[in-house]
């Protein structure tokens, strides 16, 4: 169970251009409507154009007229950034960086006001015009489009934009900070509703679902009807100003027992399963289904939501868990061999595999091919990912290094077992030589597990993970 992980290049969103051309529209008669509309602007944002457009940033700054004036003005901006192509929405969002946070003489001189204040009164006059001066501009300018239809998902894809482009880039992440803190304010958990998708749901939502889904890609219709059948649920979070799309979905499969193979629970020609004589809900896929919103965490409230909806449905439920891949071992594991076998291997474990030529040469073949050579492999390879599974990045307390990890431990969950071949599909085996892990959310510990991982970093596994730890 993986949340979406930011991509490296600064390519648009998916789904971005599709959009564009009706929302251009719409917006365009918004603006007109009050004679807002911009001259034309080459889309590579010239020097001359860039000029125009920072005027009618400006414009809408000034707030001139009432509330309908307000929204063409945001509109005619909108259509202008809609014009642009790759090159010139960055150059956009670097006039956004540069000149439109805060005033850095203002905030001087309000910290000399906050310093110099004699008496109680004074002070928090003067913090209070402290805070007014750190508020940025942009974030005046960024709030206006919350009144244009589609004008909250604009944003989340203007930041899915501007992601890639903040590494290194000091006024870049700023302008970031700015748009996080304001779409985290708007995607507030207690403005979110939680929706079951079933094969009725409207057509578009169940496009953007198979679209969207990045653990275990929807082959087609017949596999999305699969994953939604009786002894299946698939809950999304969505949002009131977003309501054909699914912010965050997680698909759950109602069986007996703790499932450790994730080609029997998509498997389509496999019987369907008596819901109420299942004793397990399997967390099999979770996704964040907007880059844009990274960082902006509600995935734990769903699956508490998920988990409610669950018990109050099937009483019969005891067990609450994961079958989650673990996306980043093999290549931790690759840069720990390039180090030096020995520094990783156990006495033990390199004589076992001196024959095949070692760890490392094994593995850039068809091991999984060779049960011999698997099973040779499989004791050393199990140690060395519960070994990443526990392991641990920044300073103390530290947090888990593999996202998944981190997520499912943040909100309660324990390491409950090592599943060997859990997935052997091409990517199963390139990202975890084909292992998966169940986490455990035992209802009575998920309080205590969570203050324990977030206060102390401890990470809690079953007696089973660690004996496999110990090899």
């Amino acid at each position: 169970m993986e949340e979406i992980k930011l991509v490296s290049s600064p390519q648009p969103p998916a789904g971005f251009f599709d959009r564009l051309k009706p929302l251009r529209g719409l917006w365009r008669d918004i603006a007109a409507s009050l004679g807002a509309a911009p001259r034309s602007i080459a889309p590579e944002l010239p020097p001359g154009d860039a000029e125009l457009l920072r005027a009618q940033m400006r414009d809408c700054l000034r707030e001139r007229g009432g509330e309908v004036s307000a929204r063409a003005r945001a509109a005619a901006l909108g259509r202008s950034y809609l014009s642009l192509n790759a090159e010139g929405r960055k150059r956009f969002l670097r006039m956004l960086a540069d000149e439109f946070g805060p005033v850095a003489a203002a905030v001087d001189a309000a910290m000399d006001a906050v310093r110099a204040a004699a008496d109680p009164a004074r002070r928090l006059a003067a913090e209070q015009a402290l805070r007014q001066a750190l508020e940025s501009p942009r974030l005046r300018l960024l709030t206006q489009f919350n009144a244009l239809p589609e004008g909250v998902k604009f944003l989340v894809d203007l930041r899915a934009e501007l992601l890639p482009l903040t590494r290194g880039d000091a006024a870049l992440a700023a302008l970031d900070a700015d748009l996080k803190d304001l779409l985290a304010a708007w995607f507030d958990v207690g403005f979110l509703e939680l929706q079951r998708i079933t094969w009725r749901s409207p057509a578009l939502v169940l496009e953007k679902i198979m679209a969207y889904e990045a653990v275990h890609a929807i082959e087609g219709w017949r596999d999305l009807k699969n994953r939604l059948d009786s002894d299946r649920r698939l809950y999304a979070f969505f949002h009131p100003r977003m309501p054909d799309e699914p912010l965050i979905f997680v698909e759950v499969a109602l069986v007996k027992g703790m499932a450790d193979d994730v080609r029997a629970l998509l498997d389509e020609n496999a019987p369907v399963g008596d819901p109420a004589q299942a004793d397990t809900a399997i967390f099999y896929s979770i996704n964040n289904a907007h880059k844009g919103l990274v960082g902006i965490s509600f995935g734990n409230f769903l699956i508490k939501k998920v988990v409610d909806s669950l018990s109050h449905e099937f009483p019969n439920l005891k067990t609450f868990a994961t079958l989650s891949p673990i996306p980043g071992f093999r290549a931790w594991l690759d840069a720990r061999l390039a180090e030096g076998e020995e520094q990783v291997l156990t006495a033990a474990e390199r004589k076992l595999l001196s024959v095949g030529g070692g760890l490392k040469a094994a593995l850039d073949g068809p091991w999984h091919e060779d049960e011999d050579l698997a099973e040779r492999l499989r004791p050393a390879l199990q140690r060395l990912c519960v070994r990443y599974l526990t392991e641990k990045r920044g300073s103390a307390p530290g947090r888990a290094l593999d996202p998944v990890a981190h997520f499912h431990l943040s909100n309660g969950a324990r390491l409950e077992r090592l599943n060997w071949m859990g997935d052997a599909s091409a990517k199963g085996l390139a990202q975890s030589a084909g292992m998966m892990i169940n986490y455990l959310y035992k209802l009575s510990d998920i309080e205590a597990n969570h203050e324990s991982y977030r206060g102390d970093g401890r990470i809690v596994l079953s007696s089973a993970v660690k004996a496999l730890g110990k090899g």
